[in-house]
């Protein structure tokens, strides 16, 4: 049996996936039978791809159920845990954007009273700040 392309499983549906690793699962007893009956080495050799191509379909298999649940949840408030982003954990605890922009009542009040101030902008090269300041004053 030849390598099994994993592009042509990502085309299969579920069912058919599910049929081809019930016939690999079986095809691999018949291997292992042989080997413990000491069949031929062709067979024995052959054990190595069936056992890496029913792992390439329990792949796709667990892929397709992953993206059809982040689908499913997509647009929902709380995520499962397996379809978060892994991260850190230092990471996942921290304090979201939108609540470490949260201010205190107080502290609102304070910058709405108190705003930055704003420099004074000199108007010629010659011209003194003291200058200036007087004749913004004195208008």
């Amino acid at each position: 049996m030849a390598r099994i392309k994993v592009h042509e499983l990502r085309q299969k549906s579920k069912v058919e996936l599910l049929a081809q690793l019930k016939d690999l699962k079986a095809e691999l007893a018949l291997l292992r039978v042989a080997k413990v009956t000491g069949g031929a080495p062709n067979k024995l050799s052959k054990i190595k791809v069936v056992r890496l191509s029913i792992a390439q379909v329990l792949t796709v298999i667990s892929q397709k159920q992953k993206t059809a649940l982040r689908e499913a949840y997509k647009n929902k408030k709380y995520l499962p845990l397996d379809l978060r982003p892994k991260k850190t954990r230092a990471i996942r605890r921290r304090l979201t954007k939108h609540q470490a922009s949260l201010k205190t009542e107080r502290a609102r009040k304070k910058e709405m009273y108190f705003p930055m101030r704003k420099p004074l902008i000199l108007r010629g090269p010659s011209l003194s700040p003291y200058f200036c300041l007087l004749e913004i004053l004195f208008r």
